[in-house]
């Protein structure tokens, strides 16, 4: 560690070219290798704003490259680093078949005569139990919830099992809980899994939250709605 090199970067040939074909460029897979490395370097918090331009600097990239994280996520889509950590999207799985619920028509829906003709398959819901598996820093991390559907919109009641629910429950409080915090971070200590400061919990739980369902669960849901109804 020296002071042109605080964070110890590892030394990287530029091999490609950018729109502008400059000479000094990296190939989107030497971004992969460069950016990775950020995941894997502990970053003091007071020391984060200056992190990405000392990368910058140390690679000498120059402002006709693109910036460094659109060219990380246009090649890696399916993985975000956050901080000091990286969480990549895993497989899904559905749990059990789909479980019928019924539902009580809203009062003022009992009082309009416009909702007669309407078909009562219209008004059919199901929840479904599911799990998706996350990676954080390539550990192995389920995730549990109960997928509501009715019509075209779905909502999820996350269960408080696993460490990405009881992440979720956490920063649904919105409280600066030291404690709650703390046991976190034991959890993720225990799995190899560097400290997270709040700002990175809410981070992977947005992450989370935005990558539960995909297409290809949709896919496999709409069947099982189609044979449902």
């Amino acid at each position: 560690m020296t002071n042109d090199n605080p964070y110890n970067f590892l030394p990287l040939q530029p091999t490609g070219r950018n729109e502008t074909d400059t000479a000094n460029t990296y190939a989107p897979e030497d971004m992969i290798k460069i950016y990775e490395q950020q995941f894997l370097i502990p970053v003091p918090e007071k020391q984060l704003t200056e992190f990405l331009p000392a990368l910058k600097s140390f690679y000498d990239i120059d402002n006709h490259t693109l910036d460094v994280s659109a060219i990380i996520f246009e090649a890696i889509a399916d993985a975000s680093i956050i901080y000091n950590h990286k969480i990549k999207v895993g497989r899904y799985q559905l749990l059990q078949g789909l479980v019928k619920e019924e539902l009580e028509p809203e009062e003022s829906d009992k009082n309009d005569e416009s909702t007669d003709g309407i078909d009562a398959e219209a008004a059919n819901a199901y929840t479904i139990d599911c799990k998706r598996t996350f990676f954080i820093n390539e550990v192995e991390i389920p995730y549990y919830f109960n997928l509501f559907i009715h019509g075209d919109s779905y909502s999820t009641l996350t269960k408080q099992d696993t460490l990405l629910e009881q992440m979720y429950w956490f920063a649904s409080d919105g409280a600066e809980d030291e404690q709650g915090l703390k046991a976190i971070n034991t959890q993720l200590a225990s799995l190899g899994i560097r400290a997270m400061d709040l700002p990175t919990v809410y981070q992977m739980v947005d992450y989370v939250e935005e990558n539960i369902i995909d297409d290809a669960m949709i896919e496999t849901l709409n069947k099982l709605l189609d044979d449902a109804e």
